[in-house]
């Protein structure tokens, strides 16, 4: 924090105006920005994982307000704006689509191999349970649970683990044909708008959306996290605390990286 308090003392204030007038204006917006947060700031935007991103256009609102008051001062990574970061990285001058897979996890993953992938950034099974609770606010596609609702072993059936009534409900929303393009709460039982613990009270009710909500509850360990995280305070700070783990992963700072003019494209 306050690492531009003397070269751009004005940056936290415009990161938050502008965040803030935008939510006003959309009340999905929370979840978007979160998600980009989790996939970063990637230049080709048209890989798979990312195609279904939206937000840069605020991003983008911000670093050219930032750009007219210090040129060349406030890189990308510092545009976290939903909560507090350290500043001070830089961007990176090498972002490949073909370093993505891999590197997010899919909805598909399960727990061994969310714990792996997470261990590689030097994140550990709270912060991953925690960041999980990231699935309270947002939508999905149908088009990412159709093989868990509608042919999960092969033979017309929905996933053992989810919820009868559950992927009924989620059967019904979707159609039959599934129509790919709609999409559903990834919080069933209350406004998918409202980012709070009950996630984790949905999960072990196994109506977790994805595969690897449900996941969780196959390990004692991770499952025993579920149940505490569905207590709000503790939530929101094991949250902030694994939010702050993941801001700090790949930190670049100094001749490391660069201060890109934008977001998408390395500077010539």
């Amino acid at each position: 924090m306050k690492f531009y308090h003397k070269s751009c003392p004005s940056v936290e204030t415009i990161v938050r105006d502008i965040t803030w007038s935008k939510v006003a204006a959309s009340s999905i917006l929370p979840a978007k920005l979160l998600r980009l947060h989790f996939h970063d700031c990637f230049v080709r935007k048209e890989a798979l994982p990312n195609r279904s991103l939206s937000g840069y256009d605020v991003i983008d609102d911000i670093k050219a307000k930032i750009e007219e008051e210090c040129p060349g001062v406030v890189s990308y990574q510092f545009q976290r704006p939903m909560w507090q970061v350290l500043t001070g990285r830089k961007d990176g001058r090498v972002s490949l689509a073909s370093d993505i897979p891999g590197n997010l996890p899919p909805p598909t993953a399960d727990l061994t191999s969310l714990q792996q992938l997470f261990a590689s950034k030097g994140l550990d099974v709270m912060d991953l349970v925690a960041l999980s609770g990231a699935h309270t606010i947002g939508v999905s596609h149908c088009s990412v649970i159709a093989r868990r609702l509608y042919n999960f072993t092969g033979k017309g059936d929905a996933d053992p683990s989810l919820d009868p009534d559950y992927a009924n409900k989620l059967r019904g929303e979707c159609g039959s044909p599934l129509n790919p393009s709609t999409t559903v709460d990834m919080d069933p039982d209350q406004s998918s708008l409202s980012f709070d613990s009950h996630y984790f009270k949905i999960v072990s009710q196994n109506k977790g959306l994805f595969q690897s909500d449900a996941t969780l509850l196959t390990n004692p360990q991770s499952a025993q996290m579920v149940e505490m995280l569905q207590h709000g305070r503790l939530f929101f700070v094991r949250f902030a605390q694994s939010m702050k783990k993941m801001g700090g992963i790949g930190v670049l700072t100094g001749d490391e990286g660069e201060i890109r003019k934008h977001c998408r494209l390395v500077n010539a």
